[in-house]
């Protein structure tokens, strides 16, 4: 927090940095991150993903990474993804780095995140001397710690010199990102992989891994991820890959749940005068209820994009994201994982039903509906309005059918 006294900043905020290639970002990285938030009282955390690394070759290119950090940390509120290194041409080193990042946040207290193999490597950095003047270190412990007395021997040196340590306290995570290449290079998943990170390295080919998307469908993530927040993309990227488990769940065909649920949200972040611009001039409603509300008409529109913008031709799946908020009588099993999918993915808040919908969605995609439908029913109802006509069809039709 920055406070002001006159027209002069006398306090300031304390910012965390973590630099890394990132490749991919994984549980270890997101809790040393959180636990350097309280360890170093901070009032943010830039993660910052590096472009050009001078001691690695062959990593993934910046831009995926970029967008796995994004996604990974985007329902972390005080981690803040920096693309600082990323944009920075040329060879990178952290002191480049903090100096830069000085000049950005003059007022600020810089704090950098390492682990305790990396205290006894800081003597090898470029210009060490000036880098450990140009910060704090908050240091992580290791699963497999480095020795004490050496430990203690380089901290004692290096302050002598003029560093500042601060050490960060936590339960250490036995992972890295070595690990989690070599499971996604095996042909299985990584536990410790964020579900969205999982997610696009399959639906990119990336650490080995078959392409899900293939063609011009590989351009679709820079697309999406340029439309939409870094909160709702890394929703996108959960709704897929749960669509993907509901489909295989239930003998349905997971590519087309899978690309839905990838394009089921791709018009969600426009204003909403521009989805009603788009309803109206390519008359895919005049009803006045949903064209008063972004939330039922942007699965509309999202199917015309998908269309249009995306090249989408396959109609169940264009069906599935158009009925995704509204629903409609006489749904497809498609359409009811996609539904659902969007409602109970991994990264979900918790909500009242979503323990219980979740669970039904494994036995039976029309029990897990009426459910989820249902509790949506009491929500709007508790709160004085009416359901859309719509959904209160496909609620009733439900019931009917099961």
């Amino acid at each position: 927090m920055i406070i002001r006294e006159g027209c002069g900043i006398v306090a300031t905020e304390r910012i965390g940095i973590m630099g890394g290639t990132f490749d991919p970002i994984h549980a270890g990285h997101i809790a040393m991150a959180k636990a350097a938030t309280v360890s170093g009282a901070l009032d943010r955390v830039l993660i910052l993903p590096s472009g050009n690394p001078p001691h690695k070759k062959g990593i993934t290119p910046s831009e995926d990474r970029w967008r796995m950090v994004c996604a990974a940390v985007a329902q972390e509120p005080l981690l803040e993804p920096c693309r600082l290194e990323v944009d920075r041409t040329g060879v990178i080193y952290t002191v480049d780095t903090l100096s830069e990042l000085h000049a950005i946040y003059p007022e600020a207290e810089l704090f950098y995140i390492i682990g305790e193999d990396t205290l006894l490597e800081l003597k090898n950095w470029r210009q060490y001397e000036r880098v450990i003047t140009l910060c704090t270190f908050l240091v992580c412990p290791r699963s497999i710690p480095a020795s004490p007395e050496a430990l203690a021997a380089e901290e004692a040196w290096l302050t002598a010199m003029g560093g500042r340590f601060l050490h960060v306290t936590m339960e250490p995570v036995d992972v890295s990102s070595t690990a989690v290449r070599r499971a996604l290079e095996g042909g299985g998943e990584a536990s410790l992989l964020p579900v969205v990170c999982q997610e696009y390295a399959d639906l990119m080919g990336l650490y080995g891994l078959p392409a899900r998307l293939t063609g011009e469908q590989q351009d679709w993530m820079a697309k999406l991820f340029d439309a939409l927040s870094r909160k709702r993309f890394a929703h996108t990227l959960a709704v897929a890959q749960a669509a993907r488990e509901l489909a295989l769940r239930h003998g349905l065909d997971a590519q087309r749940a899978e690309l839905a649920g990838v394009l089921h949200d791709c018009a969600k972040c426009l204003p909403e005068a521009d989805m009603r611009a788009i309803c109206l001039d390519n008359g895919l409603t005049d009803d006045p209820a949903v064209l008063a509300s972004g939330n039922l008409m942007h699965s509309l529109v999202g199917a015309y994009l998908a269309r249009q913008a995306y090249g989408m031709q396959d109609e169940a799946v264009l069906t599935a994201i158009r009925v995704h908020t509204m629903g409609q009588p006489g749904m497809s099993p498609l359409d009811m994982a996609v539904y659902l999918a969007d409602k109970i993915e991994k990264t979900r808040r918790p909500y009242p039903a979503l323990e219980a919908v979740r669970s039904a969605a494994q036995r039976s995609l029309r029990e897990a509906m009426l459910l989820s439908l249902g509790g949506t029913a009491e929500y709007v109802r508790s709160r004085g309005e009416a359901l859309h006509p719509l959904s209160e069809q496909t609620l009733q039709w439900l019931k009917q059918t099961n």
